[in-house]
Formats: C-alpha cells, sequence, structure tokens
C-alpha cells in the first residue's frame, strides 16, 4: 500500500484537483466544432442510436475540461450523444438530481464518493486525481497554522469534500469538531463568508480559494491541500450515473466513455484551449480558469487503463473508502467492485 500510494504522490505532484460554487438549475449546450476526420474507432458505433444525456457538472475546471473538450471537438457526437450539460453547487445534489431522474450521468469530487460506496450512485469513469482543496485561515482572526483552528469558526459545506479536507486537516493537530465551532453552509456561500470575516477559516476548492486568497491577500494563509494527506486520502473524481440507471443503459455509458477518453487525451495536451472553453461556458474570466489547470493530474486514456491492469486504481479507491470508514462517515467496507466498473473502463478502451 504505501508503494502505492507513493505513486499517488508522485501523479499528484505532476500538477498542482472537487467542485465549485454556484447553483443547480442553469442549462446550456455547447456546440461541437465540426471537423474533418476519420473516425476509425467509432465506425461500428455509427448505427448507434441517437441520444440526449443530460449531464451534471460543476462550475469549475476540473469538473468541465473533459465533458467541454469533448463536446467541442465532435466526441459525444461520434458517439450518437447529445450533451446537455446542467450546473450543480456539488456532488451530493448531483446524485439526488439522479435518483429523481432529471439526470442521467455527472462529475463528483472525492467528497461525494461516501454515496457511492452507500450505493446510491455506481461509478464508471474515473476522471482524475485532484488538488483543488483547501482549508484557508484568516491571519487577522488569529489562524496561520493549523493549530490555531482550536475554538474557531469554520466554514464548509457538508458532504463535499471541504467536509473531508477539513476532518483530516483537524486530525493532524491533534482536534476534533467538538474542539471547534463548524458552519455548515452552501458552497457558494463560503467566500463570502470569509470575506465578511463571518467566519474565521474556510474548507472549499477550487475557484472558491482562488477567489478568497486574491480578495485577503496575504490575510489567506493556506494550512493544508490535498497534497498535504496524498498517503492517506487519494482525492479522486469520478464520473457516475445512478445504480439503477447503469444496470439498464450499459451501453450508453460505454459509449460515453469512449467519448471521454479521446477527451482527456485532448485536454492533456491543450490545457489552455480547454480553459477557455470552460471560461465560456461558466461566464468566468479566462485567467480565473487558467489558475484551476494546476487543481489535478490529468490523466491519459492509456493511463487510466494501466492503473486498472496493474491494480493501481483499485488500491486509490479502497484507500479512499477506508479514510471514509475511519471518520465515521462510511460504516462498512464494500468491495471497490461493487461500485466501480473497471470493466466498462476497460471495454471501453477497445
Amino acid at each position: 500500500m504505501k508503494k502505492v500510494l507513493s505513486l499517488a504522490l508522485v501523479l499528484t505532484m505532476t500538477a498542482s484537483m472537487l467542485i465549485g460554487c454556484g447553483g443547480k438549475k442553469e442549462e446550456a449546450e455547447t456546440a461541437p466544432v465540426k471537423e474533418e476526420t476519420t473516425n476509425t474507432d467509432t465506425a461500428n458505433d455509427a448505427a448507434a442510436e441517437e441520444i440526449t444525456l443530460n449531464v451534471a457538472y460543476m462550475p469549475n475546471y476540473a469538473s468541465l475540461c473533459t465533458v467541454v473538450a469533448g463536446m467541442k471537438k465532435g466526441y459525444f457526437e461520434e458517439q450518437g450523444i447529445k450533451v446537455n450539460l446542467v450546473e450543480f453547487a456539488d456532488g451530493p445534489t448531483i446524485i439526488s438530481a439522479m435518483e429523481s431522474g432529471s439526470i442521467d450521468v455527472g462529475y463528483i469530487g472525492p467528497g461525494a464518493h461516501k454515496l457511492a460506496i452507500q450505493g446510491k450512485a455506481d461509478i464508471f469513469a474515473i476522471s482524475h486525481y485532484g488538488n483543488a482543496d483547501e482549508v484557508i485561515g484568516n491571519t487577522d482572526k488569529g489562524v496561520s497554522k493549523i493549530e490555531d483552528l482550536a475554538g474557531k469558526t469554520i466554514a464548509m459545506a457538508s458532504g463535499t469534500t471541504s467536509e473531508t479536507i477539513l476532518d483530516l486537516t483537524l486530525k493532524q493537530a491533534g482536534l476534533t469538531r467538538d474542539d471547534v465551532k463548524v458552519m455548515d453552509m452552501d458552497a457558494s456561500a463560503i467566500v463570502t463568508a470569509m470575506l465578511s470575516g463571518s467566519v474565521d477559516a474556510a474548507a472549499t476548492w477550487s475557484p472558491n480559494t482562488f477567489a478568497i486568497k486574491k480578495e485577503l491577500g496575504d490575510k489567506a494563509v493556506m494550512l493544508s491541500n490535498n497534497k498535504t494527506f496524498i498517503d492517506i486520502f487519494p482525492s479522486i473524481a469520478s464520473w457516475i450515473s445512478n445504480p439503477g440507471y447503469a444496470e439498464k443503459n450499459p451501453d450508453i455509458l460505454l459509449r460515453f466513455t469512449k467519448a471521454l477518453y479521446k477527451a482527456m487525451d485532448y485536454r492533456t495536451e491543450n490545457p489552455e484551449e480547454v480553459a477557455g472553453w470552460v471560461a465560456e461556458q461558466t461566464a468566468l474570466d479566462k485567467n480565473a480558469v487558467l489558475d484551476q489547470i494546476y487543481d489535478g493530474d490529468w490523466t491519459t486514456a492509456a493511463q487510466v487503463i494501466s492503473s486498472i491492469e496493474d491494480g493501481t486504481m483499485e488500491e486509490y479507491y479502497k484507500a479512499q473508502q477506508q479514510n471514509f470508514i475511519d471518520s465515521g462517515a462510511v460504516t462498512e467496507e464494500v468491495a471497490v467492485s461493487d461500485y466501480v466498473s473497471f470493466q466498462n473502463m476497460l471495454d471501453a478502451a477497445k
């Protein structure tokens, strides 16, 4: 396990990763760029039924970079898929929308994986390993190191990666939630709470982290991030569907994954171009989105397959689950293969 997790450190150190602010509700479509190309690996899929998928995302680079690249380059169109993007604030809300049937597939960051472990979602493809989460203190509030969090008020959004990284950070300082005052709030309210001074510290993710540090300047200090805990909590982001949907539509998930693979490779080679597309979709400043290209390790399709075949990916998911068990967020161990479809990921590469 130490060897595996050291590999995670190497992967994550290649780029400096969960999940963003904003609300559900807004729908948008991004038209693919028409290209002269030969679809050698999708020729057999030409007769596939054309479908529209409601795809949930969060307004940040990590969530959007692959799906937007796939839309712009026409990779989903090659698979007979029209993507309808629907914005959400966090993973748990996306999973709730799937349960209601309004969303077909979606992206989740590390924190929401506990719901997949609990059987509320199936993971059909990995997205990346990330480093987007931080715990940030306000020095004007007397928080310049982790130990200073004792007795302080900290903002977080429950059920997300912010909750996970906060618990890990408190544990490192020998603290528990009983030693601090946790303010559970909507992801979009965390930045406002930090800037107004109504909280002393915040556990959140990019682009919230960039907004807080930009506005507070030298007053903002990063106390911890995903890399701080890579040995015990690999920060995994994944693509999910409702278990019932996955059971009834394996062919659709396979086609979606095929398109994701081509998009993964494109985003890895062209991060700045993809950042521009993400900026268009989210109505964010392109420079702000460019800051986010260091939030994760943008693996290629070949690296995904290799990590499945050598067992590395399964070990990452096991380590992630163990952390949830240790924190009490998950009560019992579940076989990773019960909620992660390694076979779909392998088949999509054929």
